[in-house]
């Protein structure tokens, strides 16, 4: 099968300093995979190189076109959407007003209210408080806000940075349960940086593990998470 994102011999600069050496991996049409490391190893970097945020040499091949070195505008308009850590939030704007952000590279009009009514299907609590000034959502609501204004770009593949960072157990369970579901139902192929490792190898199809900017372990997920190494660097037993 032909890999729906390809990245090859990726290498990515903040200024004169090099943050990723050589990065090769691929993602399959519908797939969802994890990238693993430590902090510092080029995790986010990663998901910035793709969408154009940093300045990279090498291939990045997203559906059969080479988007490296495009502008940011252009890669989010061909359907890839970045939900970043620390969730971008616009605190002054109310949460409808936020997620029909997420729309404003589409040209169907007609159709966004139709993709709302969608994330809040998705997200019966950005319902309740549609109205509500979203910088007063909880961490959790805003987190899910941050996925739902993704959404609502129709991506056909989400780049997810740490989206369980600071929240609470159970409504990281209930999101990473709506990222299963978004998976299933919608066909969204996902990029999954995340420092839980046992979650994301839970949902994730298959992972890479990064150190210093390189791949140095990659393979089917439930293969990862079996590694002895990986259960005892990573997943803490």
């Amino acid at each position: 099968m032909t890999a729906f994102l390809e990245v090859r011999d990726l290498e990515a600069f903040y200024g004169q300093v090099q943050a990723l050496h050589g990065l090769s991996f691929s993602l399959q049409p519908g797939g969802i995979t994890t990238v693993l490391g430590a902090n510092g190893a080029g995790k986010t970097t990663t998901l910035r190189a793709i969408c154009g945020m940093i300045r990279t040499r090498g291939g990045i091949v997203f559906d059969g076109r080479d988007i490296a070195g495009r502008a940011t505008e252009a890669i989010v308009r061909r359907g890839v959407a970045h939900v970043p850590e620390g969730r971008g939030t616009f605190v002054r704007l109310s949460t409808e007003e936020n997620l029909k952000l997420g729309a404003y590279t589409r040209r169907d009009r007609g159709a966004v209210a139709e993709d709302l009514e969608r994330v809040f299907h998705y997200f019966p609590r950005l319902r309740e408080r549609r109205h509500q000034q979203a910088g007063t959502l909880s961490g959790g609501e805003q987190q899910m806000l941050a996925v739902g204004r993704a959404l609502m770009l129709r991506p056909r593949l989400m780049l997810l940075d740490e989206p369980s960072f600071g929240l609470a157990p159970l409504i990281v369970q209930e999101l990473f349960e709506i990222l299963r579901s978004i998976n299933r139902d919608e066909r969204v192929s996902m990029l999954l940086v995340e420092q839980n490792a046992t979650l994301a190898l839970a949902l994730a199809d298959r992972a890479y593990l990064l150190e210093t900017g390189r791949v140095v372990m990659s393979g089917a997920a439930a293969e990862i998470a079996a590694d002895e190494a990986v259960r005892k660097s990573y997943l803490g037993y």
